[in-house]
């Protein structure tokens, strides 16, 4: 099964990008898997050259450290094949204003933005390109990138009725649990880089002191009762939703294990800094040596590059280029 899927250096991984999506790409990743590091989406922010580099850097070595083994998958950074950019171009002659202006994240991300940048606008295009280039059949994606696959669908959808049978439409997998892990200070809200406060947002790698600090104090509720109720009760379910994603249960069988909250978050606790302090550790080793891991990167990318070639010379033509 031939799998694409990426993540923008855009500081520090938390609980949510792991749990929704990197530790899925680490079970799932074959020969046909491809994973990158989406540093032109990066432009879309305020940031330095310099902290892009140094980001770029640090989510390789996540991956890595995360168990993404290159010899087993392709890792390579986006801007190393320029196909994705090329055919960026392509697909924006095929999308409409009308769809891309609709989509949720840019309608957040733009209201919190004055003279926000075109590539706000334009990036779900260029996320197309990055999926529809590897004749990508699945992308594990999290439920906020559900609508921008959509998009990409109805792309390539569109792109082979009127130019020929050219790209793969691809599906989206989701885990069955914890694919949007909430923000622990407010359940209602996912958890994020940008707008959690700092008690509600974990991050890959924080302490085991501070991962147990954050959990005791997640809200909750007054009443007590340890049940998996997501319209009632949103704060213990998002504890029971990240508690199941770890010992691989569902959240009601670890519910009904728990009468109260105390317990509940201090095994909790324990069981994520279990799982998460190993991948700390080799995060802190691996990132001793940045010219290895760009090494890794451009092997990655050489492999990407041929294939990705192929398939844009493909699209190219198709449009009579």
């Amino acid at each position: 099964m031939k799998i694409l899927s990426g993540m923008q250096p855009s500081g520090t991984l938390h609980l949510g990008n792991y749990l929704g999506a990197l530790r899925q790409w680490v079970e799932v990743q074959s020969a046909d898997a491809h994973y990158c590091v989406v540093d032109l989406h990066a432009l879309t922010l305020q940031i330095s050259p310099e902290m892009l580099r140094k980001n770029t850097t640090d989510l390789l070595a996540t991956y890595l450290a995360a168990g993404l083994d290159p010899e087993v998958c392709t890792i390579f950074i986006q801007s190393q094949v320029p196909y994705h950019a090329q055919l960026n171009w392509l697909l924006e002659c095929v999308a409409t204003y009308g769809e891309l202006s609709r989509m949720v994240a840019f309608k957040e991300k733009s209201a919190r933005q004055e003279g926000y940048r075109v590539g706000l606008l334009t990036y779900p295009v260029l996320m197309a390109a990055d999926i529809l280039l590897y004749d990508t059949e699945e992308v594990p994606v999290g439920d906020d990138q559900r609508q921008h696959l959509e998009l990409t669908r109805d792309i390539a959808e569109r792109f082979n009725n009127r130019f020929g049978d050219t790209f793969t439409v691809p599906l989206g997998v989701q885990p069955k649990v914890s694919a949007r892990v909430m923000d622990l200070q407010e359940p209602t809200r996912k958890m994020s880089k940008s707008i959690s406060s700092p008690l509600g947002t974990i991050y890959l790698f924080d302490s085991p002191s501070d991962i147990k600090r954050k959990i005791s104090k997640a809200v909750t509720d007054t009443d007590g009762d340890v049940r998996y109720d997501w319209e009632t009760k949103p704060g213990i379910s998002n504890l029971l939703e990240i508690y199941a994603s770890f010992a691989k249960e569902t959240p009601d069988a670890i519910a009904s294990r728990y009468t109260r909250y105390g317990d509940l978050k201090t095994d909790l606790a324990n069981l994520m800094v279990e799982n998460l302090s190993p991948l700390r550790e080799s995060y802190d080793r691996l990132i001793q040596s940045p010219a290895e891991l760009h090494a890794v990167a451009e092997r990655g990318a050489e492999k990407a590059r041929e294939q990705a070639g192929a398939v844009y010379r493909r699209a190219a033509q198709a449009m009579g280029l």
